[in-house]
């Protein structure tokens, strides 16, 4: 059983959060940022970010929407400031959907709007399917039910490459030379995307930010064969829903991002221009159309 959660006012340099944590069904110490005013009517977001991402990919979209909701940031296990599991055959999907469940149950929040970026949105969809009555609305950033081969291939490719690195200056040039259609705006963005991926170990070097097992269970789909999730996504159809779409995406492509439509008639749309994988949502485009998400979940 899960404990309640735990935390304090916190964020130097970033206010407007409190830092929280909660004991896993497995006894994990998971860490999840809590914005805005627990009280308000208007309903939750939940945060849920990519591979190997983590709660501070968030802080643009929270501390702007958490002004009217309250809104939860979660770093799944193995990421950013939750503990590692000892057992990597637990970074699934399963896990972290169990993970998710224990978050709203010991913040007390029933119902939530999700935003959802790649593996993210997956969790979405996974979420409309184990526990559809917790799903207000959902934001799925890059990502569809087929996930193109080519473009997983290379985030394991990417994931298992990164060296140490000097300092943080290095690590920004790091991720604008591996990254280039990623969505980040000049030196600062660039900058801001390194402080969000690397942490500095004892020796002073930076390293990534996630624990290097949870790509091991992904060992198996390293040859390039596309994920079919069409069963669970079409479970989001009964709810306010919005796809967002880098232009240059190698993991969402055109082709599936027209099927979606077809398949869930409601579904808004918004592709971003001159972006690959994945779009910040700090783009005018994608702020605008989460708001309106936001209104309607």
């Amino acid at each position: 059983m899960s404990g309640g959660a735990s935390g304090s006012t916190g964020g130097e340099g970033e206010p407007g959060y409190r830092e929280r944590a909660f004991t896993s069904q497995d006894g994990l110490r998971l860490y999840f940022r809590d914005y805005g005013d627990p009280l308000s009517t208007a309903t939750p977001v939940l945060c849920l970010s990519g591979l190997t991402r983590n709660s501070k990919d968030f802080h643009h979209i929270a501390a702007r929407v958490s002004s009217e909701r309250r809104v939860l940031c979660l770093d799944y296990r193995g990421r950013g400031r939750s503990e590692y599991d000892a057992d990597w055959r637990r970074y699934q999907a399963r896990t972290y959907a169990e993970d998710v469940r224990h978050l709203l149950a010991v913040t007390n929040v029933h119902k939530v709007a999700v935003i959802g970026t790649s593996l993210g949105g997956v969790m979405a969809m996974i979420m409309a399917a184990a526990m559809p009555c917790a799903l207000a609305g959902a934001v799925i950033n890059d990502i569809g039910p087929e996930i193109e081969g080519k473009g997983l291939a290379r985030i394991i490719a990417y994931i298992r490459n990164i060296p140490p690195l000097p300092d943080w200056e290095a690590a920004a040039r790091y991720m604008q030379k591996t990254l280039p259609d990623f969505a980040a705006a000049g030196e600062d963005g660039w900058m801001s995307l390194a402080r969000n991926t690397f942490r500095q170990g004892d020796d002073g070097r930076l390293y990534p930010d996630w624990d290097s097992n949870l790509i091991k269970p992904l060992r198996d789909r390293d040859g390039g064969a596309s994920v079919d999730l069409w069963p669970l996504f079409r479970a989001l159809g009964r709810i306010p829903l919005l796809a967002i779409r880098g232009s240059r995406s190698d993991v969402l492509s055109e082709d599936t991002f027209e099927r979606m439509a077809a398949e869930v008639p409601g579904l808004a749309r918004v592709t971003v221009p001159g972006v690959g994988h994945v779009p910040s949502l700090a783009e005018p485009e994608a702020a605008e159309a989460i708001d309106a998400l936001l209104a309607r979940a």
